[in-house]
C-alpha cells in the first residue's frame, strides 16, 4: 500500500484515522469533547484547537467502521481560515499494538495531492470526498494512527488521532489503547 493511501485509509479508519480497520463489528467508544462531528472513528488530539489554521466541520466515512478488502468513501468539509502554503507538514505516527509502523515527517503540499488538492489551499470552505481501497491483506489488529499538521511557520493547523481494530470482514472501533 503506497505510503499517501496508507496515510488517507488510516486517518479515514482510525482518524478514518478510532477503533479497528479490519475486524468484526464492535461497540464505538469516543469522548464525545474530542471527536469529530460526523460518522467516523476520528478525534481531535487532546490540545488547544483555539488556534488551528483549519476547522473540520464534519467527516463521514463509508462504511463506517471500514472493512478489510472495500472501498472506503471520505467525505470531509471544514473552513480554511488562513491561505496554506508549501513547507507545511504531517507529523505521522501509525501504530499497530505496540510495535510503531510509521513514524514520518511528510509534505503536506505533496501529501494533499492524494485528494486532488495543492498548495496553496486559498482560505474558505473546503469539501473533500476521496475514495481508498482497504486492503484485505491487512493484519488483524488494533492500529492508532496520530497526524498533527503544522503550517510552515510552525503553527498548528490540526491534529487528529483514530484507534481502529481490524479482525475480521469489518473494521471495529475501540477506545483501548
Amino acid at each position: 500500500m503506497r505510503f499517501s493511501t496508507a496515510c488517507v485509509a488510516a486517518l479515514s479508519a482510525s482518524v478514518a484515522s478510532a477503533g479497528s480497520w479490519f475486524g468484526g463489528s464492535e461497540e464505538v467508544v469516543v469522548k464525545d469533547v474530542q471527536k469529530v462531528p460526523g460518522d467516523s472513528p476520528l478525534e481531535f488530539c487532546d490540545s488547544d484547537h483555539s488556534k488551528d489554521i483549519v476547522h473540520i466541520e464534519n467527516v463521514d466515512l463509508s462504511p463506517n467502521p471500514p472493512e478489510s478488502g472495500a472501498e472506503l468513501v471520505i467525505q470531509a468539509t471544514g473552513t480554511v481560515f488562513e491561505p496554506i502554503t508549501e513547507g507545511a507538514y504531517v507529523n505521522l505516527v501509525v501504530k499497530y499494538g505496540l510495535i510503531r509502523l510509521i513514524s514520518t515527517k511528510a509534505d503536506l503540499c505533496e501529501q494533499i495531492q492524494n485528494v486532488d488538492l495543492k498548495c496553496p489551499i486559498e482560505k474558505g470552505d473546503l469539501s473533500i470526498t476521496k475514495s481508498v481501497e482497504i486492503p484485505k491483506e491487512v493484519p488483524p489488529g488494533t492500529y492508532t494512527v496520530f497526524a498533527e499538521v503544522i503550517s510552515a511557520d510552525e503553527r498548528p493547523i490540526t491534529c487528529l488521532q483514530a484507534t481502529v481494530k481490524f479482525g475480521g470482514s469489518k473494521a471495529t472501533l475501540s477506545d483501548d489503547l
